[in-house]
């Protein structure tokens, strides 16, 4: 990654249950790069920046296979990365025919303009006065309880177990799921064991901890989600796929 640079925020509590975190990415270099993105359970809206073009803000709805991405010279994305929550009560909205895509948002989105966008400490704190401007309503504590659930377990509960722990029907959460996100729950816990993995992979484990029946079940949502094993995915060559490349564990 010597050509691309990165850092990250947490959010502050009071934001923490529908922001996982704050992110820029540059890449410093003459030269586009080619990079891997691999679904990892997030909603994103990135600000893309560079010299000679004008500010553009786009919302990425859930990655569900892996695409390849042209990363442009002297290039910089801050970005804003959401838990699922925020999609109906910051964005309002629903994202289900998003995945695997994007679309634009207005320029000035939630009124970070071009300046905030010259430094990551200003652009963290404008987006987080932002949102906590924003947070003034009522979750339904079973959506809370669910993705608290989800998230916690990093996606190994069966669907059955996290309808009975919340009250709610599979078909009733299933349907909620499809209708909002534009994928059923079992492909999102999917998404999120996958991810929980990188972890292992990055540090050259190729064989899973938990959270799976088998090495061939491992394997197989691997490859699902990443196009290649688990081995060429641990190698990481080049630092292809980026997400494994700033993977942290902090």
């Amino acid at each position: 990654m010597s050509t691309i640079t990165y850092k990250e925020l947490k959010p502050a509590k009071e934001i923490s249950e529908f922001v996982e975190r704050f992110w820029v990415l540059e890449n410093l270099s003459d030269e586009e790069k080619e990079l891997m993105v691999i679904p990892d359970g997030r909603v994103d809206i990135f600000y893309f920046c560079s010299a000679s073009e004008s500010v553009q803000v786009v919302l990425m709805g859930l990655e569900a296979q892996p695409a390849k991405r042209v990363f442009k010279a002297k290039t910089r994305i801050f970005a804003i990365s959401l838990n699922l929550l925020a999609v109906e009560y910051l964005l309002k909205e629903k994202i289900s025919g998003l995945i695997n895509n994007a679309r634009l948002l207005p320029n000035s989105f939630w009124g970070i303009i071009e300046e905030d966008l010259e430094n990551f400490d200003t652009f963290c704190a404008k987006a987080s006065s932002a949102i906590k401007d924003r947070v003034n309503f009522k979750v339904d504590e079973r959506k809370r309880k669910l993705f608290e659930l989800i998230y916690s377990s990093s996606g190994a509960y069966a669907v059955s177990d996290l309808s009975n722990s919340v009250f709610w029907t599979s078909r009733q959460i299933n349907r909620y799921f499809n209708k909002q996100f534009g994928i059923p729950l079992k492909t999102y816990c999917n998404i999120l064991r996958f991810k929980a993995s990188l972890y292992d992979l990055k540090d050259g484990q190729i064989y899973p901890e938990g959270n799976f029946v088998d090495q061939a079940h491992f394997i197989k949502n691997v490859k699902k989600f990443s196009g290649v094993i688990p081995t060429e995915l641990s190698k990481n060559k080049n630092d292809r796929f980026v997400q494994l490349s700033v993977l942290s564990r902090q």
